[in-house]
């Protein structure tokens, strides 16, 4: 088992309101910064070239083995369930090429349906539908082909596949190979090469073009229908975010950067992601391109040199399993060189990155995830590893305890912030806030684990609280609602000494008067 250190954002709770004596606060839970280990875990092992990791809705996994040809089947408990297809006959292999993509349709456990991206005998891209057999664990054998997109060379055919959050099977396409884009495929009106591809497999035989597709209100695309987007250079991997539908994309870089490219969801036909008018944030060949506002631009690239190293990005998936909740929402992407695993996420409109040296280095390929949602990574060694988080169970948190103060989960040690920075001496597990603001706490354990927890917004309405008779032993000049902390030890006058602003409520001069036996002439 590798552990490695990765920080992470707390996830957001439901709000919760309470009432604190006649002190009013609002409660609200809000994400902040959480450290976090992360355990690869090997789940499988013994595949050959594995290059893809996928779910048909049950507690299967689905691999692709790149160069055999084989969609071979993952059962739950990380044993080999056997070949579901076998296509060996139907692809051609070097360079980067083989079997490099399966989608299971979104309601395959009706229909049995699912499409595979290979590179054929001549060496082009080939779309192809499938079905399952009588057996849920083979395939049968014969398939359709959907469409064929000819390849200029061996390398950057892409080959991903997903459906969408709007039922549409995208499609990543790669610029056709070699370097640099010799051919300026990723912008060519008339190659769907570099282009990011939607189809309607639905609708009509073999697919229809989605009604929103740019070639709709874009003349532009007139040549090449099915192209949703443009000017990729080599889509290794890329997820929609299945609690947003937000898509995310791992683009090859050519020399100098790697990119990640995040479209929201209902956004994104007829962008142009840039290349190879850029690479990343940089310029790469500006011949005949457009102005800059032309392009989508990255929300995250990565250097080849210091202090990355990377030099082929591996795009992964969000997570949103049930089980490490820590994780929830962030983005898992690695580097086939650097063999460091990346999480990102983006916070109030900025990316916040966060990087693990992992130990697995050389050959880390694609990310995956089974039907709970739980996180895999296949490297080329013929591992699966599931991502955990090490901390186990130990999440603590934070609550109101209804008594005025803040209360944490069970620990050895406390560190108390607010808006945060550390609050000096506020080590206990238990903590009254003095002002409003943004509290959280980090809680050690017994195993030597710290971990942040969720955040409480702590908000005074009406004023800051404390004793407001100026009468009394502690009266707090700057206080606007009384606590009920007031001490006396003087004796009592009436109305206008009592209170500082001249008035008093009828029931606190009946209790001030039965405490201390006075009367007011």
């Amino acid at each position: 088992m590798i552990s490695v250190p990765l920080k992470l954002n707390q996830i957001p709770m439901k709000p919760i309101l309470t009432t604190l004596l006649i002190l009013s606060t609002s409660l609200t839970f809000a994400q902040t910064p959480s450290d976090l280990e992360i355990d690869l875990q090997v789940f499988a092992s013994g595949l050959d070239n594995p290059v893809g990791i996928y779910h048909a809705g049950d507690d299967r996994l689905f691999v692709l083995e790149q160069d055999d040809g084989h969609i071979e089947i993952v059962n739950s408990d990380g044993s080999n369930g056997g070949t579901f297809l076998d296509v060996s006959s139907l692809i051609s292999t070097g360079s980067e090429r083989g079997l490099l993509g399966l989608a299971f349709h979104p309601d395959y456990i009706n229909n049995g349906r699912f499409f595979i991206n290979y590179t054929n005998s001549s060496g082009n891209t080939a779309i192809a539908e499938y079905s399952v057999s009588a057996d849920p664990n083979v395939a049968n054998t014969t398939g359709s082909i959907l469409l064929t997109v000819n390849q200029d060379f061996g390398n950057h055919n892409g080959g991903h596949i997903a459906f969408g959050p709007d039922g549409y099977l995208y499609i990543g396409m790669g610029d056709g190979g070699s370097g640099g884009d010799p051919n300026n495929r990723a912008q060519s009106n008339n190659s769907l090469l570099g282009k990011m591809l939607r189809i309607d497999i639905d609708s009509a035989s073999p697919y229809a073009i989605p009604a929103d597709n740019p070639v709709n209100s874009d003349p532009n695309y007139t040549n090449i229908p099915e192209a949703w987007a443009k000017g990729l250079r080599n889509p290794w991997k890329f997820s929609f975010d299945t609690e947003t539908g937000d898509l995310w994309i791992g683009d090859v870089g050519q020399n100098a950067r790697e990119e990640i490219n995040v479209v929201s969801s209902g956004t994104g036909a007829g962008m142009n992601f840039g290349w190879r008018c850029y690479e990343g944030d940089e310029t790469y060949d500006t011949g005949g391109c457009s102005g800059i506002g032309t392009y989508e631009f990255p929300v995250s690239d990565y250097s080849h040199g210091s202090p990355y190293f990377f030099c082929s990005i591996t795009g992964g998936l969000v997570y949103r399993g049930s089980e490490f909740p820590r994780m929830d929402g962030y983005y898992f992407f690695t580097d086939y060189c650097a063999g460091t695993i990346y999480s990102l996420k983006n916070e109030s409109g900025s990316y916040v990155e966060a990087a693990v040296n992992s130990e697995l280095g050389f050959g880390s390929v694609s990310f995956g995830e089974n039907s709970n949602g739980d996180l895999f990574l296949s490297v080329l060694n013929g591992n699966i590893y599931k991502l955990v988080d090490a901390n186990g169970d130990f999440n603590p948190m934070i609550s109101n305890s209804g008594s005025g103060f803040l209360s944490a989960d069970p620990g050895i040690s406390y560190y108390w912030y607010l808006n945060g920075n550390i609050v000096a001496g506020a080590n206990s597990q238990d903590y009254t806030p003095t002002a409003a603001g943004t509290y959280y706490c980090v809680v050690e354990n017994a195993d030597g684990f710290s971990a942040q927890t969720n955040s409480l917004n702590w908000e005074i309405n009406g004023g800051v609280p404390g004793c407001t008779y100026n009468t009394a032993d502690n009266f707090n000049p700057d206080a606007s609602i009384d606590n009920g902390s007031c001490l006396f030890s003087g004796p009592v006058t009436c109305f206008g000494d009592l209170d500082q602003d001249g008035l008093i409520g009828a029931s606190d001069l009946l209790a001030l008067l039965s405490a201390f036996g006075s009367s007011c002439d």
